[in-house]
């Protein structure tokens, strides 16, 4: 039988140890997905209901994998449905591969039914490697390219394979001019770390500092005994960016979680306060959150010299992974014997502990979402993976989501989509089939895809030795994050016709195509729900009727700006007094004492 380009195209994903292929097809790939047939469906191809929900899927595996997510779709309309999910992740620095379609080459440039300049489509998004294969000798070069790039650079890379050449009979590169081989697929490794001199410079920096403060991203993920030791050493507190949540647990008592308008107060007065900051794999983008320029001195780690002194006045720039830069410059720092500013971290994150409880645990119409997410801290199994959704999810997934043991967790860090809440849950189910999943989505974006998608986790669900995947849909009625933008920076009332959903049942969805499905709107019933839906045998929607008058006030606000945003909403705003009721209720709760 003669091996044709796809045929070779998934042989070469399979040495490559790819298990699985995110899609949907179209006849711009038939030649693609008559090969997975030949193939027995070796490497799966996973049909999402979308090709955008294919590219999440290929993120959420690769960001809870550590390996390249792959995605495959038809030219034009396919293709072009890939973008959102392929920029969030080049945003989030992560590896995916997507092999697209494209109309024969005999008829480009003739105006052909679903004809589009892929070339200039994916010119930005896939800027790191982007290639349109139009003879079989450039494979398997140009796919191996693409899979090296993606895992190099963290980034997406784009195959374009016309469909006439899907079919053509695969031919290898010959050695001769022009012909390009390509090595056997490898996974090679290295230590970058800077030089001595310069990490001399950095531990000069760091010991002269009496009050100093740690920010780490997802950059860290690889170096967490070595983040606990240089914290130990300098008496630091560690604040998190929001992709980089999981990397330390919230039960280290220095730990003072999330960082900028979704972060916690004990996160500000570290910056606010510091004298000394050292930056360790973060590009948190907020510099307004970051110690005013000229107070602290700062230290930057980061293996993407793109990204060094980006955010802020850095004395010490180290290019180089964070665990063996760290390895390197332990040694080099004083023990500070000096442990006032330790203390206070560690006292500001325990009285805002105690804060954040009771403003989960305030009465609510009819359940406070803050206590969503705290009843499933109380519960969560501590090889969780759990994603999150855009919106004002995201605000209670930062505060009041408590990471410990081997949790995972992760969200659309910097492109901020609203969609990838579900498809993320079902790529980290992939990616780890034995352990159990929660996704945190509002309604807006389970309306927007969530629901669809659903359809695809019960298809695949058998396929996993742990089928638990809480789906917890915040059921407020209301596009919630854009509402309180509007209100806190527009000064503008809720806009109903924008902002209002419409109403459905997520439980009896989800009951209707045969998973588990259970409704709340009682919040004494909250947290029994969350112990049956994290013991469940099959997936399960958690459908849980919220308050959308609870306000995610930023750890900064003063009373002066809870007063103007008040006033706005007075305007017009409907609920307009329960809503001023709940942000003074809520507020009012970091200034009480702490219990003992």
């Amino acid at each position: 039988m003669t091996t044709t380009v796809a045929d070779y195209v998934l042989q070469r994903l399979r040495e490559w140890d790819v298990e699985q292929v995110f899609g949907y097809p179209g006849d711009g790939i038939n030649g693609l997905v008559t090969a997975f047939g030949a193939a027995g469906d070796e490497p799966r191809f996973v049909q999402a209901r979308h090709e955008e929900m294919a590219a999440f899927e290929a993120v959420g595996y690769a960001k809870f994998s550590g390996r390249v997510g792959v995605c495959v779709a038809t030219s034009g309309p396919g293709a072009i449905h890939l973008l959102n999910g392929l920029y969030d992740a080049k945003l989030d620095h992560v590896p995916v591969v997507a092999i697209v379609g494209q109309t024969a080459r005999s008829a480009m440039g003739g105006s052909y039914q679903q004809e589009v300049d892929l070339q200039a489509l994916f010119k930005d998004v896939a800027s790191e490697y982007l290639v349109e294969v139009n003879v079989p000798e450039q494979l398997p070069n140009a796919l191996d390219r693409a899979i090296r790039t993606a895992l190099a650079q963290r980034a997406p890379t784009a195959l374009i394979i016309p469909a006439d050449v899907q079919e053509l009979p695969y031919s290898p590169p010959e050695h001769e001019f022009k012909h390009v081989p390509s090595s056997p697929p490898g996974h090679p490794r290295a230590k970058v770390v800077p030089p001595d001199e310069e990490l001399t410079r950095a531990a000069e920096v760091l010991n002269a500092g009496e009050k100093v403060a740690i920010l780490i991203g997802q950059g860290a993920r690889n170096a967490v005994t070595e983040v606990r030791e240089v914290a130990e050493l300098t008496g630091a507190g560690v604040a998190k960016a929001l992709l980089g949540k999981d990397v330390l647990p919230d039960d280290l008592p220095y730990v003072t979680g999330a960082i900028g308008l979704l972060g916690t107060r004990p996160s500000y007065e570290l910056m606010n306060d510091c004298d000394t900051l050292l930056i360790i794999g973060s590009g948190f983008p907020y510099s307004q959150f970051l110690p005013p320029f000229g107070q602290a001195r700062a230290v930057q780690i980061d293996l993407d010299a793109r990204f060094l002194g980006l955010r802020y006045p850095t004395e010490v720039t180290l290019l180089g992974d964070a665990k063996s830069t760290l390895e390197q410059l332990i040694p080099l720092l004083e023990r500070k014997t000096e442990r006032a500013w330790r203390e206070r971290i560690e006292k500001n994150v325990t009285e805002w502990s105690d804060t954040v409880t009771r403003q989960a645990m305030l009465a609510a119409d009819p359940i406070n979402p803050m206590r969503i997410v705290h009843e499933l801290s109380e519960r969560i199994p501590e090889d969780a993976i759990v994603t999150a959704d855009s919106g004002s999810t995201a605000n209670w997934y930062a505060r009041n989501l408590r990471i410990r043991g081997r949790i995972r967790a992760s969200l659309s860090g910097t492109l901020a989509t609203m969609g990838p809440g579900v498809p993320y849950a079902i790529g980290a189910k992939f990616a780890h089939p034995d352990r159990p999943v929660v996704a945190l989505v509002g309604d807006g974006a389970m309306q927007m895809n969530g629901l669809a998608e659903l359809l695809t986790l019960a298809r695949y669900r058998e396929l996993w030795a742990d089928q638990r995947c809480v789906i917890c849909v915040f059921h407020n009625g209301d596009l919630n994050q854009v509402t309180w933008e509007l209100r806190a920076m527009g000064g503008a009332p809720k806009f109903e016709p924008s902002q209002s959903l419409p109403e459905v049942s997520y439980a009896d969805f989800a009951r209707g195509i045969g998973l588990g499905g259970i409704a709340v709107d009682d919040p004494e019933r909250l947290g029994d729900a969350w112990a049956t839906a994290l013991d469940a045998d099959v997936p399960t929607v958690l459908d849980v009727r919220c308050d959308p008058e609870v306000p995610p006030i930023p750890p900064h606000a003063t009373f002066e700006q809870i007063k103007s945003m008040t006033e706005s909403v007075l305007k017009g705003d409907p609920n307009a007094w329960h809503l001023v009721a709940q942000g003074l209720k809520t507020k009012v709760q970091e200034l009480l004492p702490m219990r003992t």
